[in-house]
């Protein structure tokens, strides 16, 4: 397998002179911080100079991850945050200095089918909240600031966003799909005002968001410090997204098995429903 996720993710070219152009002396919000690929992305970029906000809802680990960035020779100070609650969202905003750049990285994930959902409006609810509601209210509120600053906005969305929909994946794919609508179709706005914005559409990542999906264990998938590098990437180049070399074709071919596609998923919720 390791083989395997070389192939299909091979290691972007990252220079650590120009990250630190890109991000030296700027203040970056960070959401999702405390774990996985935002934890990694904090030494990353504490490591090139920048100056982290660093969001998330877990007070001791975002602490930690805050003290190894500090410990390494960075800058970072850590707000709890649970960005499922509007009104922490407004503290929060309210709260912050003038930002240069915003990584919206914070996710919840859930799988869980139809049938076993529709006594639980909350899946729906928190997922919406976390994956698009809270990234869309701070990209408008520093929007401005963003604005007069030369800024960049950086969301990490998943790869299978470009694929079809599989079942039992309805609140995470709409609530990520809504956000990455949302922000694609603000975009020419945002540069044409000298604001970049761009989205990593990232694979599968062996992060703990994952763990509860047994059969991801069987599959290709990028480590936390990989994804962490992709991101920065991004935050260099300015671009408008970055994907897996192999998901423009997997996407023309999945629009032209959508029946079949559609067959084979109604055949696995009845075996599994």
């Amino acid at each position: 397998m390791p083989l395997l996720d070389r192939i299909l993710f091979p290691r972007p070219r990252l220079s650590d002179a120009r990250l630190r152009r890109a991000v030296g002396g700027r203040t970056v919000l960070l959401t999702g911080a405390s774990f996985g690929i935002g934890e990694a992305l904090a030494l990353l970029l504490g490591r090139a100079g920048a100056a982290l906000i660093l969001v998330a809802r877990t007070a001791d680990k975002l602490d930690a991850v805050c003290d190894a960035v500090v410990a390494a020779g960075g800058q970072a100070m850590a707000v709890a945050c649970d960005l499922t609650d509007p009104a922490a969202v407004e503290a929060l905003i309210a709260a912050l200095p003038p930002v240069d750049i915003l990584v919206s990285n914070a996710g919840k994930s859930i799988r869980r089918g139809f049938w076993a959902s529709t006594g639980r409006p909350q899946d729906v609810g928190r997922t919406i909240a976390l994956n698009y509601t809270a990234p869309a209210r701070l990209v408008s509120a520093l929007g401005p600031g963003l604005r007069d600053r030369g800024g960049q906005v950086v969301s990490v969305a998943a790869a299978n966003l470009l694929l079809p929909p599989p079942p039992g994946w309805a609140a995470y794919q709409a609530s990520k799909a809504a956000f990455d609508q949302w922000l694609r179709a603000v975009r020419p706005e945002l540069v044409a005002a000298g604001v970049a914005a761009g989205t990593a559409y990232l694979p599968l990542v062996r992060t703990r968001m994952i763990a509860p999906t047994a059969a991801y264990d069987r599959v290709p998938a990028m480590t936390p410090d990989h994804a962490a590098r992709v991101i920065a990437r991004l935050l260099v180049t300015r671009r408008a997204y970055w994907r897996p070399w192999w998901l423009f074709g997997a996407a023309a071919a999945s629009a032209a098995i959508r029946p079949l596609w559609e067959r084979v998923s109604v055949a696995w919720a009845k075996r599994h429903g």
